[in-house]
């Protein structure tokens, strides 16, 4: 889905892409475990079915209609549309691809919203904030010393590194706020700045979850470099130049915590 594709039902007429964060995450993990014995496309209609509820149970309606279409029997409701069988065909493959489009926005490897998913929903939710008078803060996140990982212990628990930092986000962050995966080490989330929830405290939070959280295997100690642009409505800039300052930002805090840095991972 190209961020300019709107989508009905959602409250300010745009696609609410943050809310699909949990689902495609649960749908990544599932194909994961069940890839090896199922084909791409079975494992993902399992998977997107497990996900979403009202998805699955459409399915199922369509699978039923057309058994009784192929049985000795069909009934009256087959009967009705047993001259358009492809309908059904054509539906539940709209649904199915309508899905794997969803998933085209999210990282494999740690099932937040990837590249394109971020400047999808980031896009929509800049447009929300200068709407709504909202202020907005995205911060550019980098994995410290995750080069050193890969070339130490393997690029598996560099994965792992990537995951436990993944997960540190997303239980530092609101459901709303859009959390992704850039590519390689780098992260970044676009956040609503509150009375309650200034950019001291949720880099806070943010650095506590990454310390405190799962151990990797090799006893590493994860560390970010972190850095921080606001978004304000009345001046506002493109998600372009927002992520640019945040990324400068991030390179200044790692350029002077560099001593520090190289004793982590």
């Amino acid at each position: 889905m190209r961020p300019e594709q709107k989508e009905q039902g959602s409250h300010d007429g745009d696609v609410d892409l943050r809310s699909r964060r949990g689902p495609n995450r649960q749908v990544l993990e599932f194909v994961r475990k069940n890839g090896d014995t199922e084909s791409l496309e079975e494992a993902l209609s399992a998977a997107l079915q497990a996900a979403d509820a009202e998805f699955g149970g459409i399915l199922r309606e369509v699978d039923q209609i057309l058994q009784l279409l192929k049985s000795p029997d069909p009934g009256k409701l087959a009967l009705r549309v047993a001259e358009h069988p492809a309908v059904w065909c054509a539906m539940k493959q709209a649904i199915l691809d309508r899905e794997l489009r969803r998933l085209a926005l999210t990282d494999d490897l740690t099932c937040l919203f990837n590249r394109r998913g971020f400047f999808a929903a980031a896009t929509q939710q800049l447009k929300r904030a200068i709407r709504k008078s909202e202020r907005l803060l995205l911060f550019f996140c980098d994995v410290d010393g995750l080069k050193q990982v890969n070339d130490t212990f393997g690029h598996e628990e560099g994965d792992l590194a990537l995951i436990r930092v993944a997960d540190a986000l997303e239980k530092s962050f609101r459901s709303s706020d859009i959390v992704a995966r850039l590519g390689g080490d780098e992260f970044v989330v676009l956040a609503l700045e509150t009375s309650d929830r200034c950019e001291e405290m949720i880099q806070r939070r943010v650095l506590s979850s990454v310390k405190n959280g799962r151990p990797l295997a090799s006893g590493c100690a994860l560390s970010l470099s972190i850095g921080v642009a606001r978004f304000d409505p009345q001046h506002a800039v493109s998600l372009g130049d927002l992520m640019c300052q945040a990324d400068k930002a991030m390179y200044e805090q790692k350029r002077k915590r560099r001593p520090a840095v190289s004793g982590q991972l």
